[in-house]
């Protein structure tokens, strides 16, 4: 018979080489997932833990994508997903590197403005989306020519 803390462990293996994403919160690992791209058309293998207890965040969601690690920007962008999110870059089995997911301070034609009068809704080609970082819990960016605030929801949507 098995002791119950050895009942109640998930069993989900090591990765030689590639990232896992810890902290996400509860439900965005699909989203995750898909601002990666397609990671199985490179030949990665993806565990996906979805839902877990954490005695930080309460319920959270793992990533384990073998075979691909993610770039500065990645992270960044990953960040606007799941601000508390944790980054590790596993090599031959051991972690080479830890990074948290930022959020960048000013974002560049990666969200549109919700507010229909902007400018910058209006007139795309003169005058691209640039959003400032306004708040990071809750993650909440504030668009340069209107000041309309998108919110952790807001950019989800966009970025699904």
């Amino acid at each position: 018979m098995l002791a119950s803390n050895e009942a109640t462990k998930m069993l989900v293996t090591k990765i030689s080489d590639g990232t896992v994403i810890d902290h996400v919160s509860a439900g965005k690992a699909l989203s995750v997932l898909r601002l990666l791209g397609d990671p199985e058309t490179k030949g990665a293998t993806i565990a996906l833990v979805m839902n877990v207890r954490s005695s930080k965040m309460g319920r959270k969601d793992i990533l384990k994508v073998e075979g691909i690690e993610l770039s500065t920007e990645q992270i960044q962008r990953l960040a606007l997903i799941a601000p508390r999110a944790s980054v590790n870059i596993v090599r031959s089995y051991k972690v080479a590197a830890k990074r948290s997911a930022v959020p960048p301070r000013t974002l560049r034609g990666v969200l549109s403005c919700t507010a229909t009068t902007c400018v910058s809704v209006r007139e795309k080609d003169s005058a691209p989306s640039i959003f400032f970082l306004s708040g990071r819990a809750p993650l909440r960016y504030r668009c340069k020519y209107c000041g309309r605030e998108l919110d952790e929801k807001d950019i989800s949507a966009q970025l699904a």
